[in-house]
């Protein structure tokens, strides 16, 4: 039995190296001729793979290139989660893992490329929603187990709340988005997440109180 397990480790990195190969793949074909001029063929090609192994990893030009820029974010959220100190409230730790990944610097080409297409935008925006599976595992783990339906509740909810704030963000009533406004930190988009994670914070309060772990001296 512990024979396969070598094998099942290797296709998995390469499953991964392919998956990697064709978003850089997306994403650079993406910045030297536009999104709407690269076809899925393309990207396939550059990667060094068939067009049907290219839909096994993505359903569509726009997912892979979205998928280059995030570069598995909702994984790394998940484990800055993990990595927060016991003594860090749930609300506080949710929060900061959050922003810690969503306002990373970035390149200022990959952004103005992700931000003012309407179709990657959309995108985008769809990835918050892959935050929710490796959240629940996360917050699972850090409440100690709680019933079934806390963590995923919770987790979907700051998916959603995650999704609003980037919503926000890429559509702002006035004035349009620019570089200046992309590329700082500090500027609206860490005020917009905050804003809209705050509104979850007695959620998450009242599921940490009801877990022993919240009561075990730190």
């Amino acid at each position: 039995m512990t024979t396969r397990q070598p094998h099942t480790g290797l296709r998995e990195q390469k499953k991964q190296a392919t998956r990697v190969a064709l978003r850089e793949a997306a994403l650079r074909l993406a910045l030297e001729r536009g999104p709407d001029n690269v076809r899925v063929d393309d990207i396939a090609e550059a990667a060094g793979v068939s067009p049907r192994t290219y839909n096994n990893y993505f359903a569509s030009r726009e997912q892979a290139i979205v998928a280059a820029v995030t570069a598995e974010r909702e994984s790394r959220v998940a484990a800055a989660l993990a990595a927060k100190p016991a003594h860090t409230s749930l609300a506080d730790a949710v929060t900061e893992a959050i922003l810690e990944q969503y306002t990373e610097p970035r390149d200022p080409d990959q952004l103005l490329l992700l931000t003012t297409n309407p179709t990657l935008r959309d995108a985008f925006l769809d990835t918050a929603a892959t935050l929710e599976p490796p959240l629940t595992t996360a917050i699972d783990q850090r409440l100690g187990h709680p019933s079934p339906p806390t963590a995923h509740v919770l987790a979907a909810s700051i998916a959603a709340a995650v999704r609003v704030a980037l919503h926000q963000w890429l559509h702002p009533p006035e004035p349009p988005l620019t570089p200046s406004s992309l590329l700082i930190p500090s500027g609206s988009l860490p005020h917009l997440l905050h804003s809209a994670l705050a509104t979850l914070k007695p959620a998450l309060e009242a599921a940490e109180a009801q877990t022993p772990r919240h009561h075990s001296p730190q």
